[in-house]
């Protein structure tokens, strides 16, 4: 605990001459009635009130004390507290072209990919994880993070309609979209760094190719673990028909041959889901990586603490009052 005023409790000092003046000057100033002989009252036993007669003086005390406390504003440790945890700096790379909307999984692939992805992430809440999304273009979602709550945030507002309203092109360009991930992971310092990247289809857009960013993933140490979603034949695909939405089997374009090119070139491994339930299995199968050591920096915020004080002061004083006017009264 810190106190923001430190330099209230200098008050505290102040006790002293209290204390001195308690012990030595108080029984002077007691009334005193003159006796012949107190031989009567020698060994008579004293009351209970006479053995408690300190106790309103300590309370005093006691709300002095607690009024300098609140003064002096207690807080809590405000700072950034480091600890090492066990864990890898991961980037998720998802397609959001509009292909991600056929449902043949359930609801649709890019739901699909959305909720295993957010079930993932609560599941390792000691990794650096961050997400690239991609169509024809890409972009970082969210930079890697530990503080995973913002991160699900963001993964629950990525949409497929960004290409629709124009904010990127429509495609899939995998290999822009897995240089971007790498591009995060570069200057990471943990023995493990991942990319974990899914689409379902083939790379028709872009300046980077897949397999030229599969090697410089490569050569900074980078593991790419590859996904392929979709069904195997065909899968119903929502098309906008006369202002109704009409529902159409597409067959799947998704390039298994290069999604295995990429994860071979980066050591990682190729995956191929045609439902949600082997989409989660493969995340799970991910799961098992090996976690090195890193360092996590967590902020913890300052709380103002002055609340029991306050309160401490407030029942000492009303008991002090209440005693002296009742049980410690004295007649004049």
């Amino acid at each position: 605990m810190e106190f923001a005023n430190k330099e209230y409790l200098f008050l505290l000092v102040l006790l002293i001459p209290y204390l001195i003046w308690y012990l030595l000057y108080r029984k002077k100033s007691e009334p005193t009635i003159q006796m012949s002989d107190t031989f009567a009252y020698q060994y008579a036993p004293a009351s209970l009130r006479q053995k408690l007669v300190w106790l309103p003086d300590l309370l005093r005390i006691i709300t002095f004390v607690m009024v300098v406390m609140v003064l002096a504003r207690p807080q809590t440790h405000n700072s950034w507290g480091k600890k090492t945890s066990e864990g890898i700096d991961i980037m998720l790379a998802m397609d959001v072209s509009t292909s991600m909307l056929a449902q043949d999984l359930k609801p649709n692939r890019i739901e699909a990919a959305k909720s295993v992805a957010a079930e993932f992430i609560s599941g390792r809440p000691d990794d650096n994880i961050g997400l690239t999304i991609f169509a024809g273009e890409s972009f970082t979602q969210c930079p890697m993070t530990t503080d995973h709550t913002s991160l699900l945030n963001l993964l629950q507002n990525v949409r497929t309609d960004i290409a629709e309203k124009g904010l990127i092109e429509d495609g899939t360009a995998i290999g822009m979209g897995l240089a971007n991930a790498v591009g995060r992971l570069k200057d990471s310092k943990t023995k493990s760094k991942v990319v974990i990247l899914l689409t379902d289809g083939s790379n028709n857009m872009g300046d980077i190719s897949p397999l030229t960013a599969a090697q410089i993933a490569k050569s900074l140490g980078i593991r790419v673990y590859t996904i392929a979603v979709g069904s195997k034949t065909v899968a119903p695909y929502p098309m906008q028909v006369g202002g109704t939405v009409q529902y159409v089997n597409v067959r799947a374009d998704v390039d298994t041959g290069t999604l295995t090119k990429i994860a071979q070139t980066a050591d990682g491994h190729f995956y191929r889901a045609t439902n949600t339930a082997e989409l989660k299995q493969i995340y799970k199968d991910i799961d098992k990586l090996e976690k090195s050591k890193m360092e996590i920096k967590r902020f913890s915020k300052r709380y103002e603490a002055y609340q029991p004080f306050a309160i401490m002061a407030v029942l000492s004083l009303l008991l002090e009052v209440l005693l002296r006017i009742t049980w410690f009264r004295r007649i004049p």
